[in-house]
């Protein structure tokens, strides 16, 4: 399987319990992996892959439509939104609150799925990386 990844995506997002998280948007941080027919490099096609232009607007127009409460949902929300509409077989998604709590840099949560709900290739993570501990 080949992969698509994003990188430090920046939305603005309504996502949080807390009255000051839900007077404001506020930036959250996604890096995305996700999987891609193999057709797409065989064919060198568009109509063959998942147009990663397509999911950054798709993600950052429902972004800013939607408001979850944990991060956890609007993390799950994505994969969903990337399997359903896109068609991807496997996702790997990390997601972060940036600056929302004094001396921390970043609050997130990291999910990786299979569609068959299943971990997906390499349960341990990426050819390469481990799964954070």
């Amino acid at each position: 399987m080949d992969f698509i990844f994003i990188e430090e995506l920046r939305v603005q997002a309504w996502v949080g319990v807390y009255p000051r998280e839900k007077a404001a948007p506020q930036t959250v941080e996604l890096n995305l992996t996700f999987g891609v027919p193999d057709a797409a490099a065989e064919h060198d096609d568009l109509a063959d892959t998942i147009d990663y232009a397509e999911v950054v607007a798709r993600i950052r127009r429902e972004l800013q439509e939607r408001h979850f409460n944990l991060i956890e949902t609007l993390g799950e929300f994505v994969v969903h939104l990337l399997f359903d509409e896109f068609g991807a077989p496997w996702v790997k998604i990390r997601i972060a609150k940036i600056g929302v709590m004094k001396d921390v840099r970043r609050v997130g949560v990291f999910i990786q799925r299979g569609r068959d709900g299943g971990k997906g290739p390499g349960a341990e993570g990426e050819p390469g990386e481990a799964l954070p501990q």
